[in-house]
């Protein structure tokens, strides 16, 4: 296909404009503000254009299943709900307004003219056709609520008048005043539209009605609620992946809008519960210690703010707000008498938890006396439990980042192979039994319980090649090294181990790689020395312990060396590696390779090797269309590859800087070579914001310079007339940011650069978070290395597709789904689909085909490598950024440390 002429990018010609009308002499035209202000078009994502062709055809099962709606001519009513206490506060707590609506479901029957209503637990409610009036008030009773405001004093603590009442009646009981006013009109007409590839806001709200009316479906059975996941409670369902915490097995659904109509995609889906049951169990788990006498207290009682537990022998549900100050058998409270003093007033005495438990209560305690009570109570007023009679209540989130150990036993006790996964998915149809749901059937939704069946294409993989010449021949999207040399193999010179007291004949070590490295082609000259680390500093800080590490090094070298090989003593999470990069790559400009040895054999070794060449700017494999170049539209016009990635911190760090890292493609025509460069942004801001940087009116400081430069530089002086980005970890929601911010801000980039170039842009966002799967019918394996499916269950207008570039070896494999949001080049889709797919065969580290085009892949390990480095900043270091204050005052963010010149242009993320 040729390229569109005097088009924007998704293929729309301007029309002709006729000449402006003549300037009248009494005015001055006003200046134009700037050439870019003048520029500024929205763009929006580009419709498909053609499916692919090529390949051979498969059959493929998905886990979407056909929805039929019937009622098409109906309207959804939205309207608004507002809860208020009795006395008119507003009601605050989550969790209360599905129960207050039920209520009014079951009492006002008549009053709602019997409708059926769709409620999201917060602030709206839908209902099939209108209510009998705009604004309707409703007041019910709820027995025995649990809200953050009052926890039914049934307990000892110092109660007050107005808990008189309360503690005579077992159960308190609440009144709700409900309002529900008209907020809009959705006609459900807007579905259809939106399968024609119209969406509008209406489109949207319709759909988000229907998956609400799944989460209603799922919170009548007491399941947990995750966004558009549901999790039942069924130990048969948990996982202990160690630390209290517990893996919990649900369902993902959500309607989705697909060429073929309207879909509901189920998948299964993993989140994470507190262990339920007893207290001290929980705290001994996830502390890790002997017994509840050595649990940390205060640790304890950060892990258990506002978790929810049962009390024995009443059954009752309490939130925890702290523990005591002292034990159980000191922590003493004012209890009232039943008998009066001389002006009447009941007479109250001061005792301990315990006496009260085990002699007014005649509740035996085995083990509480010595540990501190439970507080269920107000700060002022504390209400308190001896732990052993309380039990953590089951389906309570677990919002922490997970321990690398934690998510190996996650990931090792929640993959299904794809007959397991399908059968499990099959059941969760039956047991859903979505028929039933009145809402569904008054909207005319009837949902298919048989997968769709999609035609699959099997691309055909790129030809390799390695050392003199040879071809690689690649099996099943994975191929090996053996009797084989490394396509540009470098030389191991000029360096030097460093042992951090891992257990390991450094010497045997040394010898064994020198071997591999003469079978595969790179030679590996003797090292300088072996630094065994001092055992005085085994026990020091990990910073100090690479300090003394180098000092010894520098002291002991003629000069600097060209590589460093470290050994660590842990294999995950070792401490010390942040700091050895760092002080490598950025104070001194070394190239290192870190590696904990356990078993090392030659496939170790061999590993190894692929990594160290890579750095060290050597090559393993090529495409053999980067050598005798005929890589579809890119080697024919020079082209500049981009990966981007932004990393966060973990969802309870709210402080920890995101991370940008951004990969190019040098020394065009080749796309098997990059570069990183990586910056700190404001926490959780997903969006690039330093890819155009200007300082002054010559100077820009932004990613993007950086990386033209090296382009043009590494490709024989020639500035690239293409850019393709690849995009990753951003939502649906997020691809206009990516077009109309981060697009315009690489334009400017280029545009400052030289004002007269404009090279052609593609942007294409790679997700690997969804949840549509892939199956062969009637086979165990998963679907075949490159698969790529671009109908039936693609978005009904615009241009994305599925691709399994890997093997899936374990668990079900996970497509990725391309959404080429932007394309000023004009590929054919097999065009595309083919580079794509060719840059899933580049990845340097390993003999397999990635799941993820390789510049992606090194954003993301460029993005975590650098995080680590940023985890031993000094706060001193910090306090000043030229970054300067970030929005809203937030403490300015640290800037990135910069890699030395020497190292700048290596892949140091291999």
């Amino acid at each position: 296909m040729d390229p569109p002429t005097e088009q924007d990018g998704n293929g729309a010609a301007p029309e002709a404009l006729p000449p402006p009308p003549p300037v009248p002499p009494n005015v001055t035209p006003i200046k134009v503000e700037s050439e870019t202000a003048l520029k500024k078009v929205f763009r929006a994502p580009m419709a498909r254009r053609s499916l692919g062709t090529k390949g051979n055809k498969v059959p493929i099962l998905t886990n979407h299943f056909k929805v039929n709606v019937k009622n098409v001519d109906g309207h959804f009513f939205h309207y608004s709900v507002a809860l208020f206490y009795e006395d008119g506060r507003p009601v605050d707590g989550k969790g209360v307004g599905r129960k207050v609506l039920d209520r009014v479901h079951e009492t006002y029957n008549s009053e709602l003219a019997g409708k059926e209503f769709a409620y999201d637990g917060e602030k709206s409610l839908f209902t099939v056709g209108a209510l009998p009036r705009n604004k309707l008030e409703f007041t019910v009773v709820l027995d025995d609520v649990i809200s953050s405001r009052n926890n039914g004093n049934a307990s000892p603590g110092s109660p007050n008048d107005s808990d008189k009442k309360r503690l005579r009646r077992p159960y308190q009981s609440k009144t709700f005043k409900v309002e529900i006013s008209f907020a809009a009109k959705i006609p459900m007409q807007a579905i259809a539209n939106a399968l024609r590839g119209q969406e509008s806001e209406n489109s949207q709200e319709a759909l988000r009605v229907l998956d609400i009316i799944l989460r209603q479906h799922a919170a009548k059975q007491g399941c947990l609620l995750v966004r558009q996941s549901f999790f039942h409670n069924d130990p048969k369902n948990f996982a202990d992946v160690g630390g209290g915490v517990l893996g919990c097995r649900g369902f993902h659904s959500s309607f989705r809008t697909t060429q073929s109509g309207l879909s509901l995609n189920i998948d299964v889906s993993t989140t994470m519960i507190i262990q339920p049951g007893c207290v001290a169990e929980f705290l001994v788990a996830n502390q890790n210690v002997r017994d509840p006498f050595s649990v940390d207290w205060a640790k304890a009682k950060r892990t258990l703010k506002n978790l929810r537990v049962k009390t024995s022998p009443t059954n009752q549900e309490y939130k925890i707000t702290g523990l005591s100050e002292r034990t159980c058998r000191e922590q003493t409270f004012t209890l009232k008498q039943k008998s009066k003093d001389g002006d009447g007033e009941f007479e109250t005495t001061e005792v301990t938890v315990y006496d009260y438990f085990v002699n007014h209560r005649n509740i035996n305690l085995r083990f509480s006396a010595d540990l501190p009570c439970i507080n269920v109570g107000k700060p002022k007023r504390p209400t308190f439990f001896p732990i052993e009679l309380c039990s953590l209540v089951s389906l309570q989130r677990y919002t922490k980042a997970l321990s690398t150990f934690q998510r190996s036993s996650l990931v090792e006790k929640s993959r299904q192979k794809p007959q397991e996964r399908m059968s499990v998915l099959s059941n969760a149809l039956k047991i859903n039994n979505y028929d039933a749901e009145p809402m569904l059937r008054a909207c005319g939704v009837s949902i298919s319980n048989t997968f769709t069946q999609v035609e699959g294409r099997v691309l055909q993989a790129p030809k390799l090649k390695v050392g003199n010449g040879d071809d690689l021949f690649t099996r099943n999207g994975r191929w090996n090294f053996n009797n084989k040399r490394l396509a540009d193999a470098c030389k191991i010179e000029r360096w030097a181990v460093v042992n951090f007291s891992a257990r390991c004949d450094a010497r045997n070590l040394v010898r064994e790689l020198m071997k591999v490295g003469e079978m595969k082609g790179v030679k590996v000259e003797d090292p300088f020395d072996i630094f065994e680390e001092s055992a005085q500093f085994r026990r020091a800080p990990p910073v100090v312990r690479v300090e003394k590490m180098f000092e010894e090094v520098q002291s002991k070298l003629p000069g600097p060396p060209k590589f460093l090989l470290c050994l660590l003593p842990e294999r995950k999470n070792c401490d010390l590696y942040g700091p050895w990069k760092r002080k490598n790559l950025s104070d001194f400009g070394v190239v290192t390779q870190c590696l904990s040895p356990t078993r090392v054999n030659d496939q170790y070794l061999t590993n190894l090797l692929l990594k160290i060449n890579a750095k060290l700017g050597g090559l393993n494999s090529m495409l053999a269309g980067e050598i005798s170049p005929s890589i579809p539209v890119i080697s024919k016009v020079p082209t500049l590859i981009l990966g981007m990635d932004v990393s966060h911190g973990s969802p309870g760090q709210s402080d920890v800087p995101s991370i940008a890292a951004v990969v190019s493609s040098r020394h065009w025509p080749s796309i098997s070579r990059y570069r990183a460069c990586v910056r700190t942004q404001s926490p959780k801001l997903e969006m690039i914001d330093s890819l155009y940087k200007r300082v002054s009116d010559t100077e820009d400081d932004g990613i993007i310079r950086e990386l033209l430069v090296d382009f043009y530089t590494s490709s024989q002086k020639r500035k690239p007339d293409q850019i393709i980005i690849f995009r990753d970890g951003v939502s649906e929601s997020q691809f206009n940011q990516v077009l109309n911010i981060e697009l315009n801000q690489i334009i400017e980039a280029c545009k400052f650069l030289d004002e007269t170039w404009s090279p052609k842009f593609v942007v294409i966002i790679a997700q690997k978070n969804h949840h549509t799967k892939f199956f062969q019918p009637n086979s165990p394996d998963n679907v075949q290395p490159g698969t790529i499916i671009d109908n039936k269950v693609c978005h009904p207008r615009n241009n994305d597709f599925y691709l399994c570039a890997h093997a899936g070896m374990i668990g079900t494999t996970r497509p990725t789904h391309y959404h080429v949001l932007y394309d000023e080049v004009g590929f054919s889709a097999d065009d595309l689909q083919e580079v794509v797919h060719s840059l899933s065969y580049v990845y340097q580290r390993s003999t397999t085909a990635i799941s993820v085009v390789a510049p992606i892949c090194y954003a993301h390990l460029a993005a975590t490598q650098l995080g680590q480095w940023m985890k031993f900043e000094d706060t001193s270091e910090t306090s000043s950024s030229h970054n300067g204050a970030a929005p809203n005052g937030a403490p300015p963010v640290p800037p990135m440390p910069k890699l030395q010149e020497n190292v700048r242009n290596s892949m140091f993320f291999c």
